[in-house]
């Protein structure tokens, strides 16, 4: 299945062009731990784990971070994709905090760990808004500040005015928050396999898995050319690929549009938004916009159930279509630009717009971290924390928050 159509803006920088190839898997390896799936989330796993002291060995199929890494935008945020009063509604007021609280900490542990590497990814600091445009949307904006603040999550509400101001949109209103941030995920996935690389984990891609067995309290991943021995295998291929289709009907495979503009002179850009800050919308489901270091504006939404495979092209011109209508009635003074860069994104959602992270009863030797939706880069480093922990026989309480286990309230 490919993971994404068209041509992502990070793959187009020189970086791309210059980024490290890693050998395809040849012959037999005896690891603790492997890996498979080289996006982001396998590449932060690889490193957690290897800077533990654990033999790591990673394993691609295609290009490490060339799937549905480089189909990102690269939004690191901490709220999760479905409202707090959803989440409420659904497990319980003090749950939906903890979840909160979790995801906080994986955004704010993330960006900390990328500075402390040192990964060059263009890695900024900044604000959430999350806004209307609809008059009938903004008493569910409101109550969900209201339970917010009940509950003692960060975060302000913005008047139309001052929503204006920093963000030059004219909505009903908006909650701000603070302690997000967003990067280039291509350069960020590369500087977590450096990083993993550097303390021993061994790298490999174009080296499908075909088969996983278990025997003798040990796992085997059989590829063409070869077989690796562990003690766990780390699933991180961000849905359940048809080797684990018993586990397919938890997810919904999502298409997700993303449209780039050229580099917009810096007065256009002032007028538009004063200060760096992301943005998202109340529509169901929800379009985000980010700007990025080099002045271009990034919508991405119109989100569809994705179905097959074929017609990538026809879908991908009507949703950067509908893309370019939504820049049109947000930013008015964008009208007439066209995008320079239009791509198709594929991802799995769960039913409660929550990751499903840790093992799976049916799968013995086995750790899951899938169904990101959204927020795939704080859950991936939210998702690699907390699978160390549990293969170091010290599990976390918020692992069950994210299990597959979980349970509504009653």
């Amino acid at each position: 299945m490919r993971l994404r159509h068209g041509t992502p803006l990070w793959l187009s920088r020189p970086s791309s062009r210059r980024h490290r190839r890693y050998p395809t898997y040849k012959g037999t390896l005896d690891v603790d731990v492997a890996i498979v799936g080289g996006g982001i989330t396998g590449a932060v796993a690889a490193y957690l784990f290897s800077e533990a002291g654990v033999r790591v060995a990673l394993v691609e199929a295609r290009e490490c971070g060339r799937g549905s890494t480089a189909a990102s935008t690269a939004l690191l945020m901490q709220e999760p994709d479905k409202d707090f009063s959803d989440l409420t509604a659904r497990y319980g007021a003090k749950t939906a905090r903890r979840i909160w609280r979790a995801l906080m900490a994986g955004a704010r542990d993330l960006t900390r760990t990328i500075r402390k590497l040192k990964i060059d990814c263009d890695l900024q600091s900044c604000d959430s808004i999350y806004f209307t445009l609809q008059p009938d949307k903004l008493p569910g904006l409101r109550k969900e500040f209201r339970d917010r603040k009940r509950a003692g999550l960060p975060g302000r509400w913005l008047s139309p005015a001052r929503l204006h101001e920093l963000t030059g949109i004219k909505g009903r209103g908006a909650i701000l928050t603070p302690g997000n941030a967003e990067a280039d995920p291509l350069k960020a996935c590369a500087g977590f396999l450096r990083a993993a690389e550097a303390r021993g984990a061994k790298i490999f891609e174009r080296s499908r898995v075909s088969r996983i067995t278990t025997s003798n309290g040990r796992v085997t991943l059989k590829t063409q050319n070869g077989a690796i021995l562990a003690n766990q295998v780390v699933i991180a291929t961000g849905y359940a690929t048809i080797e684990f289709k018993p586990l397919a009907g938890r997810f919904r495979l999502m298409n997700t549009y993303v449209i780039a503009t050229r580099r917009l002179p810096d007065k256009l850009r002032r007028k538009l938004l004063h200060d760096r800050t992301m943005l998202w919308d109340t529509d169901r489901p929800y379009h985000y916009l980010r700007w990025t270091e080099d002045n271009r504006l990034i919508i991405g939404g119109e989100d569809s159930r994705h179905r097959s495979t074929r017609g990538a092209r026809k879908r991908l011109t009507a949703g950067s279509r509908r893309l370019r209508r939504y820049q049109a009635a947000v930013y008015p003074d964008l009208g007439p630009e066209q995008p320079e860069y239009a791509w198709e994104g594929l991802f799995a959602e769960t039913p409660d717009g929550l990751p499903y992270i840790g093992p799976h009863r049916r799968y013995p030797k086995h750790l899951f971290a899938l169904g990101y939706g959204g927020n795939g880069m704080t859950v991936s480093f939210l998702a690699a924390q907390l699978l160390l922990k549990r293969y170091q026989n010290r599990p976390h309480p918020d692992e069950e928050l994210f299990s597959f286990g979980r349970s509504r309230k009653h």
